[in-house]
């Protein structure tokens, strides 16, 4: 590459992030620059190779540029990381297809380095070279390559080999074949465990290609002596294997081969590997068919839902509807419920906050006689819950509750815990109790509502909390959709009375959020009789804060549609006017744009 130092190889710019201040970018100016003790300057350099590579061509692309940075990667971590990414894209300036080959010696490179973020990106970008790469490349380079890496010494380069094997292995010939899976195979009986866990980790997509004989005759030891490995890091990865092993195989071969390993990886002695057994449950659930669930693995579910670990129970209590949905109604009450009802109770906050979020969905599986009779209790105890995250997750899924047991019975055996929830000291739950006011409001009816729940409703426009404000405004354009102008008339004018008199300029704020999401509905009577008089009265609030948001207010209910009668416009126009003269800075700005709007249009 001295060459290319002495002979500066110009590249004709446009005045780009490429050029310099001749507005010439040369092979030699950025070998300096990659050189340069700055590593700030190396990476910014490195972002420029596509720059300079399209504007060299893919000759001299190949020829001059690509042998520096075969040299180049003795580098800063973060450099080398945007290399391995750009490579992978630089197809197009190499000359396509038949030259991919010369991208393989610096991504082989990269594909050895400590760092495993450059590693990755190394390997993303090889898998995409190789899907890239025509037949007789593939054969002559990338399989030459892959061979190194999977025979060197340094554990790094055969650790990144295990994640080739697969975009490789369809498109080479059968004796090559042979020798992948002779390959693999020894990568999985590599002495680093880092190796075997990435062997471990790619052999289930590595299965996917391999032919059916195969699978069976060489594949599958490797899984079974994978899953009773001594590193338990090595082992939960079987748990993943097992899912796309068992999609493969019949249902013989997965009863005698794969469900033993899956039970014993359910009890083994490494929390770790329990916790990937529950985590992965319903996959491989759903993969080993409803008979062997049904027959054995439902019973290992359950001792996984009363592990000693509580990160295994809180895994397993995560999955229980999941699980649920691969059993008949009667196994769900025989089976899931004992262990349900302890989890219920379970000391661990995160186990029993696991469960609330997901045990709702058992109800629609077991129909309504099932779920009142043995799970509403249950979610009444969760409601209850002295950690709030409970008491939050389980709320986020009334929905699913309503729709089993009617509302007729929810308003009855939830709704006192539900109202006792919407006045929380802990402001989530109040939040999230908003966010389910609409869909309440809807199915319990107006009267319900305005007995039940109407006076807490509009009373946490007055919340200390802006976020809890904002969602009780948000709701009152569903309230008003849903019961009509005249409800909001009678309960939502009111409210936005006071609050626009409330000594708090927060609440006063809040008025006129209230009034703008009313405004989107469309009651335009409501808006002209009731809410515009609000509006305008507050351009003389003694707050600037207050005062702006007044312009705004008018800015976005002209927008909407607000502003049909010509005399509405003029009496917005002499508000705005009046505003566009105030002392406060912010308070003329938001007028005139207010003002500008109302002309525009």
């Amino acid at each position: 590459m001295a060459s290319a130092a002495t002979s500066p190889m110009h590249v004709e710019g446009d005045g780009g992030p490429a050029d310099d201040e001749g507005g010439l970018y040369t092979v030699a100016t950025l070998i300096d620059e990659l050189k340069h003790e700055d590593m700030q300057l190396r990476l910014n350099s490195m972002n420029k190779l596509a720059v300079i590579a399209e504007a060299l061509g893919p000759e001299r692309t190949r020829n001059e540029l690509l042998p520096f940075l075969n040299e180049s990667i003795d580098d800063e971590d973060e450099v080398l990381l945007v290399l391995a990414q750009q490579l992978g894209d630089f197809g197009s300036y190499v000359g396509g297809p038949s030259h991919l080959h010369v991208l393989l010696p610096p991504l082989e490179a990269l594909a050895t380095v400590e760092e495993p973020t450059v590693r990755e990106a190394a390997i993303k970008s090889l898998k995409g070279l190789a899907d890239s790469m025509d037949q007789g490349n593939l054969a002559a380079h990338f399989v030459t390559m892959l061979r190194r890496l999977a025979q060197r010494d340094w554990f790094t380069s055969r650790l990144s080999s295990c994640y080739l094997f697969a975009v490789a292995y369809p498109r080479v010939s059968t004796a090559t074949k042979a020798e992948f899976r002779g390959m693999y195979g020894q990568l999985c009986r590599d002495d680093t465990p880092m190796v075997r866990r990435a062997a471990a980790s790619n052999l289930g997509s590595f299965a996917e290609q391999v032919e059916e004989d195969y699978l069976k005759s060489e594949l599958m030891p490797l899984f079974a002596q994978l899953a009773s490995e001594d590193q338990d890091s090595v082992r939960l990865l079987a748990v993943s294997n097992a899912v796309a092993f068992a999609s493969l195989l019949d249902k013989d071969a997965k009863e005698d081969e794969i469900l033993p390993v899956v039970l014993s990886l359910a009890t083994d002695k490494s929390w770790r590997v329990r916790y990937s057994v529950a985590d992965h449950f319903p996959e491989v659930a759903t993969a080993m068919g409803e008979e062997l669930t049904e027959k054995e693995l439902a019973s290992a579910f359950v001792k996984l839902l009363v592990d000693a670990e509580a990160e295994v129970r809180t895994a397993a209590a995560g999955q229980v509807t999941a699980v649920a949905k691969c059993l008949p109604d009667q196994l769900i009450i025989e089976i899931l419920l004992p262990p349900i009802e302890k989890l219920v109770k379970d000391p661990n906050d995160h186990v029993r906050g696991a469960l609330a979020l997901v045990v709702m969905g058992i109800a629609p599986l077991v129909g309504r006689s099932a779920t009142i009779t043995s799970f509403l209790p249950l979610y009444l105890l969760l409601l209850k819950d002295d950690n709030p995250e409970v008491r939050l997750n389980i709320i986020s899924t009334l929905s699913a509750l309503n729709k089993v047991i009617g509302i007729d019975l929810l308003s009855q055996s939830l709704m006192p815990a539900i109202v006792k929830l919407a006045e929380d000291n802990t402001w989530r739950i109040r939040l999230a109790i908003i966010e389910h006011i609409p869909l309440l409001a809807e199915q319990l009816g107006v009267k319900f509502f305005e007995d039940s729940l109407s006076e807490l409703c509009l009373g946490w426009l007055s919340d200390k909390i802006f976020a809890v404000r904002q969602a009780a405004a948000k709701n009152l354009k569903e309230l008003t959709e849903t019961f009509g102008e005249e409800w909001a008339r009678k309960n939502i004018v009111p409210r936005i009375i006071e609050l626009q008199s409330n000594p708090s300029y927060l609440c006063r704020l809040t008025a006129l959020r209230a009034v703008e999401v009313v405004a989107s509905t469309g009651k335009q009577g409501l808006l002209e009789d009731k809410l515009l008089a609000i509006v305008f009265k507050m351009a003389e609030d003694p707050v600037p804060n207050v005062r702006f948001n007044v312009a705004k207010t008018i800015q976005q209910i002209h927008s909407c549609g607000g502003l049909e009668q010509p005399e509405l416009v003029e009496r917005a126009r002499q508000v705005l006017d009046r505003l566009t003269d105030d002392p406060d800075v912010d308070v003329r700005y938001y007028s005139a744009r207010a003002v500008e709007c109302l002309e525009i249009d």
